[in-house]
């Protein structure tokens, strides 16, 4: 990494937008409510979160598009509130490429340093430099349309650092690609971003996404972060049902606590730390921490095999109604279809039990 970033501070930003509806019943929305978030000099932070849950509007209010209603942005300890986007010095990419079709892929590279004013050599060269970055040095001369839509996004990337932004800005910048492009991409972005340092703002939908390339992983819902912490310790420790669900802990059983430990699905296991100390609360189950087993005396019944290749997601109703989802190797859920008696087990030392929610 080459030290290149800087600081970024959120601190109690709010955005409020007018209209018929919104969230409160007022005719307002809270598309950010009291946002605080520090990035790290060089740390790539992903904001993580379903549609309308604010990440955008913190991203866009970042980049100088939209401004804050209250609270304080600053860049490198400078408040930015009224500085125009072009003064910034932010590199953005979006989900749209926007590419000049009407450029070659180095003079597109290029253009931010046309407008700040440097010369042919200077920018073609750094232009090739951030080219070869991206591994697209020998596309240099051919047009947009000429490139799949892989090779685009990494043009945008290429633009985007060539100025030296002092912050990167990613909105939904895999969302448009197919499946393997977008995995492909997705490590691309974070090698290119630990080589060059850059703070950089994530914004994605995609939990996957996010987990992979992010220092820190914000969860955001309906405005407000729901938590922020390393990607593993986001999925193995959600401070929220909310965030629980969105990362894939997708089993979520209200139990109670008693003297430290749990009763589920027959087994008594340890709260983890930092689970509710006493009482009732919802325990917190991986997947893949699911065991199932055919079995004609068992306490559940398949309602149905998801293939995903390798693994398979075995979804399960108890005779209590609840419902799990086990992940196994595709060769073990082979042998059971709907309507299977089943034994479960939850093989976890431990399990994470936190707060009903209100």
């Amino acid at each position: 990494m080459t030290g290149n970033g800087v600081a970024v501070d959120f601190t109690d930003v709010t955005r409020i937008y007018g209209g018929a509806g919104g969230r409160d019943g007022t005719g307002t929305v809270h598309a950010l409510d009291g946002l605080t978030l520090h990035l790290e000099p060089g740390e790539m932070v992903a904001l993580l979160g379903p549609s309308g849950c604010g990440k955008t509007t913190a991203l866009r209010i970042l980049a100088g598009l939209d401004e804050p209603t209250a609270g304080r942005v600053a860049v490198g300890g400078a408040d930015i509130t009224g500085v125009p986007p072009n003064k910034r010095d932010m590199g953005m990419v979006f989900q749209a490429y926007s590419l000049f079709p009407h450029l070659t892929v180095l003079d597109n590279v290029a253009f931010g340093l046309k407008l700040r004013g440097k010369s042919k050599a200077d920018r073609t060269a750094k232009a090739a430099d951030m080219l070869d970055l991206v591994g697209l040095s020998e596309h240099k001369q051919k047009y947009a349309s000429q490139l799949s839509g892989g090779q685009q996004q990494r043009v945008a990337l290429a633009r985007a650092l060539a100025i030296a932004p002092r912050v990167l800005l990613l909105d939904e910048p895999l969302s448009a690609l197919d499946a393997k492009v977008r995995a492909q991409l997705r490590d691309e972005i974070r090698r290119v971003q630990l080589e060059v340092g850059t703070t950089t703002l994530f914004v994605t939908h995609d939990q996957e996404e996010a987990l992979a390339v992010a220092d820190r992983v914000g969860v955001m819902n309906q405005g407000r972060l729901e938590q922020i912490a390393a990607p593993a310790d986001v999925y193995a420790h959600p401070a929220t049902p909310f965030v629980a669900e969105f990362v894939g802990l997708n089993n979520k059983v209200d139990v109670q606590v008693v003297d430290g430990r749990v009763r589920l699905m027959g087994a008594t296991l340890p709260a983890a730390a930092g689970s509710v100390a006493t009482g009732a609360g919802v325990a917190l189950v991986r997947p893949e921490s699911v065991r199932i087993d055919a079995d004609p005396d068992g306490s559940a019944v398949v309602a149905s095999v998801s293939f995903l290749g390798p693994i398979s997601l075995i979804h399960c109703t108890f005779d209590d109604g609840t419902r799990l989802v086990a992940q196994s190797s595709s060769a073990h859920a082979a042998a059971l279809g709907s309507g299977d008696r089943v034994a479960v087990r939850v093989e976890q030392s431990e399990v994470l039990v936190i707060p009903a929610a209100a």
